[in-house]
C-alpha cells in the first residue's frame, strides 16, 4: 500500500551544468500531472509524462526539472569580426580620402556599437536527454520509498479498524443469536437493560426482531476479512477499498433493517463509525 502523498528529489552533473529533478505528489482523486521543464526538454516532455504513469496511477504529481549551468558557463562573448572589418576598412579610407592623422586601437573599436554580444549558451536537449531521464528515475525511486513509509502508517491504522469490524460482525452474530433466543423463549425480544419494546401500531403488535440475517452475517464476515487481505497488497487499492467498503455499509444496512433489535443496532452504528474512519484514509491512498 502506498500513499499519495510524498516528495522525491534526484540530480545529476553533465558538463558545464547540474540537472535537478524534484517531484511532489499530493491526494487526488484520478492522475494529474503537472510537468515543468525548461523550454529545451520540451522535445522529450511526452517521454517523462509516459515514466510518471507507468510508475505512479492515482494523485495529483507536480513535477520539475531545473537546470543549473555552472558560473560562468551559461553566457558566452561573441565578437562580430566582420563589422569590425568594415570599421577599419571605413577608417582607412576616410583617412586616405580626407589626408587624416592617426591610427584604430582598441580603445576605439571597443567603442563601435554591436561589436560585442552577450549570448546565452545553447542547450544541446539531445545530449542532456539521458541525464534527465537518469535523475528523473532517482526522483521516482524516492518518491516511492517516500510514499511507502506514509503507505505503512496508513496501512497499520485501517488494519485497526478493520480488527473493531471484526468484533463487530462477531458481536453482531451473538446478538442476533441472543434476540432470536428471547423471542423463541418469551415472543418478545428485550433491549439491552431488559427492557421490552413499546408496542407498534393500533394492533398493539410488537417491536421484535423480522428476519434470519445469515447471510448477511457470513458477507460481512467475508468481506471484512477480503478488506484485511486487500490492504496488504502492494499494487494500487484504493479504488478496491472504497468499493469493499461499500458492500460492508450494504450488510449493515439490511441487518439493521431486518433485525430493529438495539444491541444489534448499536453494533451497527459502531460498525459504520469503523468504515467511515477507513474511507477518510482511503482518500489519501494510491
Amino acid at each position: 500500500m502506498k500513499s499519495m502523498t510524498g516528495y522525491g528529489e534526484a540530480s545529476q552533473n553533465i558538463h558545464g551544468a547540474r540537472i535537478t529533478v524534484q517531484i511532489r505528489s499530493v491526494n487526488h482523486r484520478h492522475l494529474d500531472l503537472q510537468v515543468r521543464t525548461p523550454r529545451e526538454y520540451m522535445s522529450f516532455e511526452e517521454e517523462i509524462r509516459k515514466l510518471l504513469r507507468e510508475k505512479i496511477s492515482r494523485g495529483r504529481i507536480d513535477l520539475f526539472v531545473n537546470r543549473y549551468a555552472a558560473k560562468g558557463q551559461s553566457r558566452k562573448l561573441e565578437m562580430d569580426e566582420a563589422l569590425i572589418r568594415q570599421y577599419i576598412a571605413g577608417v582607412a579610407q576616410l583617412k586616405k580620402k580626407y589626408k587624416l592623422g592617426g591610427d584604430v586601437d582598441v580603445a576605439l573599436i571597443s567603442n563601435i556599437p554591436n561589436v560585442f554580444q552577450v549570448s546565452e549558451v545553447e542547450i544541446d536537449s539531445k545530449g542532456e536527454r539521458l541525464a534527465v531521464l537518469k535523475a528523473l528515475g532517482g526522483a521516482l525511486k524516492k518518491l516511492e520509498q517516500s510514499r511507502e513509509r506514509e503507505g505503512a502508517h496508513l496501512r497499520n491504522d485501517m488494519e485497526a479498524q478493520i480488527g473493531h469490524l471484526r468484533d463487530i460482525a462477531a458481536g453482531l452474530e451473538a446478538r442476533s443469536l441472543d434476540g432470536g433466543a428471547r423471542q423463541h423463549k418469551g415472543g418478545v425480544a428485550e433491549g439491552a437493560n431488559g427492557e421490552r419494546p413499546e408496542r407498534n401500531g393500533p394492533d398493539n403488535s410488537l417491536s421484535i426482531p423480522k428476519g434470519d440475517i445469515n447471510e448477511e452475517l457470513v458477507r460481512l464476515k467475508t468481506h471484512v476479512v477480503a478488506l484485511g487481505k486487500v490492504v496488504r497488497e502492494r499494487e494500487p487499492v484504493g479504488k478496491k477499498v472504497d468499493f469493499m467498503l461499500q458492500e460492508v455499509n450494504r450488510e449493515l444496512n439490511t441487518i439493521t433493517s431486518k433485525v430493529p433489535y438495539l444491541p444489534v443496532t448499536q453494533l451497527v452504528l459502531q460498525g459504520k463509525e469503523r468504515v467511515e474512519k477507513i474511507r477518510e484514509q482511503t482518500q489519501n491512498i494510491e
